[in-house]
């Protein structure tokens, strides 16, 4: 074990888009458990939870995921050094100058700070492995070096970079064992090439993890994109405490190219390291990946929900809601949620992010939410839409209240199914309670609280010329949104 705390960076902006439908922009895959009963995330943060190795992880999401990410870590009893929110994705280099450049600037007199940068959204299934690789790096990323994290491959993968191993890495003249230099990068080879690469021994996957210390991140990032640092360094000055939250300022965090660490400093620089490693790593990166990992019946299908099929074989199937029903499917993906219906042979898996780019296109909101959508307070699900009406099923958490608002363009109809409401109509405050109702007029200014112990759940039917979200005035709110 090392005796230098490491600083995990758990970076939680993707928005998993090749795991559509089940990944989508406002709810992406890093909050779904995929591999257990945790999520993706939460494993993640699990994974870095010895505080003899490792100091409390600081967390950068995307600012509309704040209140899930909080939620999830305080499920998980992860306590976070800090959640900085994105006010936009810049990709991982601009990421990993503002981590470390606020951790450099909370450690000052007190040492150069070793950070972890970590996806929120990998498996790992081998936690012993995964901890001595980081104890292997460790020495390396003290010396001065940008630390990768390679995987031993065991196939052909042309979805992946490639990172060759080099010489051993030498620290006070000494090689340290199981830290190697990088030789080159290779990004996502044919089939020919990576065949060859993996029968040469000396390629690995390209994690996407890297280990190095403040200090030396912030040089490499000055020396080979400086107008990444410049940025970052003002996102980070000018940053205002939100809540629990540490928001980056929008215009000065917008001017940093969006490029990776990988392309703006990993395939430039002479600090690049190499740990090779084989801890049962996915990044979860496609459907195909979660066929690979699953628990395969004899036929070699991976089903997941309320499957049945004959003569079915090497396919995954998925359904959250209902029976799925296949016959003679091979090779093939089939995912079933509430409001999509995604087919596929497996090998085109990874062609999904472009159907999601198309949807996006056509301003189809399947691609940016499911049909629940999630709230600081809770989360409501579109049960039906329809010509100037929609009707809505809204749980609020117990203790929590939505914000005092009104609308110009919808009157609502509120009806109680499960909990006690507390109802703020313009003047008036009342409870509601099961089988109870109330009509909310157009213009008024309302409030829902649950102040109850169990969760409050009511029909919603909202009418009117236009039922879209932004028609929301928002005069008073908890969560910092009015």
């Amino acid at each position: 074990m090392t005796e230098r705390r490491v600083h995990p960076v758990i970076l939680s902006g993707g928005a998993g888009t090749r795991l559509w439908p089940l990944s989508r922009e406002l709810y992406p895959k890093q909050f779904f458990p995929l591999a257990s009963d945790l999520s993706l995330l939460q494993e993640t943060a699990r994974r870095v939870g010895d505080p003899a190795r490792f100091a409390p992880p600081l967390v950068l999401c995307n600012h509309e995921h704040r209140f899930i990410v909080a939620e999830q870590l305080r499920e998980a009893g992860i306590k976070a050094h800090d959640i900085v929110l994105e006010p936009l994705g810049r990709n991982t280099a601009p990421a990993a100058a503002v981590a470390a450049l606020i951790l450099a600037a909370q450690a000052r007199g007190a040492g150069d700070p070793l950070m972890m940068l970590l996806p929120s959204d990998h498996v790992i299934a081998d936690q012993g492995s995964f901890l001595a690789a980081v104890d292997s790096a460790v020495p390396a990323a003290a010396d001065g070096a940008i630390v990768t994290f390679g995987m031993t491959p065991h196939r052909a993968e042309t979805g992946y970079g490639y990172v060759e191993r080099g010489l051993f890495f030498e620290a006070a003249g000494q090689a340290l064992e199981g830290c190697f230099r990088v030789s080159r990068f290779s990004e996502k080879p044919n089939q020919a090439t990576a065949a060859e690469m993996v029968e040469s021994g000396q390629w690995f996957w390209n994690s996407g993890m890297f280990m190095a210390s403040a200090a030396t991140l912030l040089g490499e990032i000055e020396h080979f994109a400086p107008d990444i640092l410049v940025a970052c360094r003002n996102a980070v000055d000018h940053a205002i405490r939100d809540l629990d939250f540490l928001r980056l300022n929008a215009e000065a965090f917008a001017r940093a190219p969006s490029i990776s660490l990988d392309y703006a400093v990993m395939e430039k620089t002479d600090r690049a390291a190499l740990v090779p490693a084989d801890f049962g790593w996915s990044d979860v990166g496609a459907w195909s990946a979660l066929w690979e990992a699953g628990m395969k019946d004899s036929a070699g299908n991976v089903f997941h929900g309320d499957v049945i099929t004959q003569d079915v074989q090497n396919s995954y199937i998925r359904s959250d809601h209902r029976l799925v029903a296949a016959i003679g499917l091979s090779d093939s993906i089939l995912v079933v949620t509430d409001d999509v219906v995604l087919a596929a042979p497996k090998e085109r898996a990874q062609d999904v992010k472009a159907l999601v780019e198309t949807l996006r296109a056509q301003g189809r909101t399947e691609a940016v939410s499911h049909s629940r959508v999630y709230r600081p307070w809770g989360f409501y699900e579109s049960i039906q839409n329809g010509d100037r009406y929609q009707v809505k099923l809204i749980t609020v958490y117990p203790g929590s209240r939505l914000s005092l608002q009104r609308h110009r363009q919808r009157a609502e109809h509120w009806v109680v199914v499960n909990g006690t409401a507390r109802v703020t109509r313009n003047e008036e405050i009342f409870l509601l309670y099961e089988n109870q109702s109330t009509f909310i007029p157009l213009g008024a200014i309302h409030r829902l609280e649950n102040p109850g112990t169990e969760l409050l759940r009511l029909i919603e039917v909202q009418s009117g010329p236009y039922l879209g979200e932004d028609d929301i005035e928002r005069i008073e709110d908890s969560y910092g949104r009015a």
